[in-house]
């Protein structure tokens, strides 16, 4: 029988460097099928802001523009349904002989595939799955490293012992085309009410999601692309997707040869704008429509031809490649530690501290033993906490480096990496200690590139609970970015209430006198906020308590941890700025605008503990560590 091919794109909106495309065309099939499932998990129960969804549609109809240049006939075909309802029904209508598609090592998109394979063998489909997402298997790097990857050492000598990766494929010149699209007799199973009833992305509609409405094959029966209308939300991002854009965005980087071979993303400035000082391919990455092996040895290409020439090249992990290298870490220690990769319960990986607002759990129905993070729902144990967070959420914290930062977050969907880890660490262990799932929560909402694995890991490192253990070592407010925007621009563009601030008082507008605030035409505490604590003092007490949960030791997956025992065990204990357990009553599912403007209450600060230097972990080499050489003129020691 000649083949009849169901391709299903997901992780891979592209035509070139495609593994489990070529697999498919190797097939010689009669007829290709190439669809995408517009899953309700990802529609309602996965956290995903108006301008990710943007850069989605654009890469499905850039990937839907690429087929239909190969063939005619060709297009990408959007099935309105889960792919657990709907793949079994074209296994039947289309008379498929096979499915192959891209692997994925996310956890809902493991259990998700071992579903589908399991229907289509019942079927009589044959499966092939090949990975394509990232350089290497993520599976074979757990396996050869005997465990997660908690360092990019580690992942590198994984990677060393299977190969390098292979070099990229080029895009098809040709493709068959669908067979007959008829599916007279297939009806549409919509959405129940445990989907848009549970709708995490209700507060960025203008109302309900109408994807589903027109039936499986969209508004005008031709397996369209939803639209952003649709889905009822409107975007505000700059940054447009594709596979064409990608592939444009990457030429120009490696066309300047220095920039390439000597870039080092320490040394890049995280208040640059229009341009950002770093290549802006994350997004693309993370949806596919550009491949990682292609920008692998693209970037290597140009570093040996410069090394060649005499010249030296940055290494890993500063360098392009050395970028991939943490991503590539981040995934496979995901995959070696499965669901609860992205919490601090029943990760044994992740150091446990008592932070404020604590994620709220309900029982795995697949490990009932077990319990998983209910997402946008946590414990209010601190009414001033959650007023902090509420207020770093939406960029009004008083401190202008940290509210521009999000302002560009939310608007653009994009930040620089140390913008990343400057927010991350106030809002966790360098200011107000809340807890990094919190903080993770806005991430996966706002970011373009929002990469389940990457996401939770730079958390987890910012947080100093997995990955890096340098607490004292904290990204000042006021001082990191004078380090490469002294007068402030990046500031005045994201605040402009602050556009005509002396340059003096841009990082600490509270100080500026009065008759220079009324100049500037910005009164501190009437059009841009007072900061909400004393920073000084809200580092020391963060510092105490990191020391005092380091020196407890415990971990996500400790009886101590499950049970509750070991934050009660740390409330006691000098230098932890937390309440016990039974304190906490309120939950709390959607963060609502808090009106005070003004300086929050500074807590009470704890006894002081002695100083504990933590040794850096052999083998582990670190971004921050990068920083941490290089002698830095700061308010404190010990601030970046």
């Amino acid at each position: 029988m000649t083949a009849r091919v169901l391709y299903w794109f997901r992780t891979d909106l592209r035509l070139h460097d495609s593994p489990a495309l070529k697999a498919a065309l190797d097939l010689n099939p009669e007829v290709l099928y190439p669809v995408w499932t517009w899953d309700p998990h990802y529609v309602y129960h996965a956290k995903v802001g108006p301008n990710r969804w943007q850069f989605l549609l654009d890469c499905q109809s850039a990937v839907s523009d690429g087929l239909s240049q190969l063939n005619s006939k060709s297009r990408l075909l959007v099935l309105r349904e889960s792919p657990l309802t709907i793949l079994p029904k074209l296994f039947k209508a289309w008379n498929i002989s096979h499915l192959v598609f891209e692997k994925d090592t996310d956890s809902y998109a493991r259990k998700r595939d071992d579903e589908v394979l399991a229907k289509a063998k019942e079927a009589g489909v044959q499966c092939i799955v090949k990975y394509g997402r990232t350089l290497w298997d993520s599976d074979d790097i757990v396996g050869i490293n005997g465990g997660p990857t908690m360092t990019t050492m580690q992942l590198q000598k994984a990677g060393q012992k299977i190969g390098s990766p292979p070099r990229p494929i080029s895009a098809p010149i040709s493709i068959p085309p669908p067979g007959d699209l008829s599916l007279e007799h297939v009806t549409q199973d919509k959405p129940g009410p445990q989907y848009f009833n549970a709708d995490q992305n209700q507060s960025n509609r203008s109302s309900e999601d109408s994807t589903y409405h027109a039936g499986l094959r969209g508004p005008k029966g031709d397996f369209s692309v939803p639209t952003m209308d649709e889905l009822k939300m409107a975007a505000t991002t700059p940054h447009r997707g594709g596979e064409k854009i990608a592939l444009e965005v990457l030429e120009n980087i490696i066309k300047d040869k220095e920039y390439t071979a000597t870039f080092s993303k320490p040394e890049t400035a995280p208040t640059a704008f229009q341009p950002a000082s770093t290549c802006l391919l994350s997004p693309h990455m993370h949806f596919g429509s550009i491949s990682c092996r292609k920008f692998y040895w693209d970037v290597l290409d140009v570093v040996e031809e410069w090394e060649k020439s005499g010249n030296k090249a940055t290494e890993p992990p500063c360098s392009l490649t050395g970028q991939l290298f943490f991503r590539e870490m981040y995934f496979a220690a995901q995959a070696g530690i499965g669901t609860y990769f992205g919490q601090t319960l029943h990760n044994s990986k992740v150091r446990y501290i008592p932070w404020h607002l604590p994620s709220k759990h309900q029982s795995n129905p697949d490990d009932p033993k077990k319990s998983l993070s209910i997402k946008g729902t946590y414990h209010v144990d601190s009414e001033e906490a959650e007023e902090w967070f509420i207020r770093w959420r939406e960029g009004r914290t008083g401190f202008p480096w940290i509210d521009a930062i999000m302002i560009q977050l939310k608007t653009e969907g994009w930040i620089h990496h140390l913008a990343r880890h400057a927010v991350a660490c106030f809002l966790t262990r360098g200011g107000c200690y809340i807890d990094w799932e919190r903080g993770a929560e806005v991430f996966e909402e706002w970011l373009l590139d929002h990469e389940i694995s990457c996401n939770a890991g730079n958390w987890q490192w910012l947080s100093c609970t997995a990955f890096f253990s340098q607490y004292m070592r904290i990204y000042s407010p006021i001082a990191f970015p004078q380090k490469t925007d002294k007068e402030g621009n990046y500031v005045r563009h994201y605040i402009p209430q602050l556009k005509n601030f002396p340059e003096k008082y841009i990082y600490e507008p509270w100080k500026c006198p009065i008759p220079d605030q009324r100049a500037a035409g910005c009164m501190i505490g009437k059009d841009y906020p007072k900061p909400m604590f004393d920073w000084k003092e809200r580092k020391e007490i963060c510092i105490r308590g990191m020391k005092a949960a380091f020196e407890a030791g415990f971990h996500g997956s400790d009886v101590e941890v499950i049970n509750g025992e070991a934050r009660s065990t740390l409330a006691e204990r000098p230098g932890n700025d937390i309440k016990d357990d039974t304190k906490i009553t309120k939950i709390t599912s959607k963060p609502e605008a808090s009106s005070q403007q003004g300086k929050a209450k500074a807590e009470s600060r704890p006894s002081t503990s002695k100083s504990m230097k933590l040794p850096a972990k052999r083998g582990q080499t670190t971004l921050d560590a990068m920083f941490a050489r290089k002698k830095v003129k700061s308010e404190d020691e010990g601030n970046i």
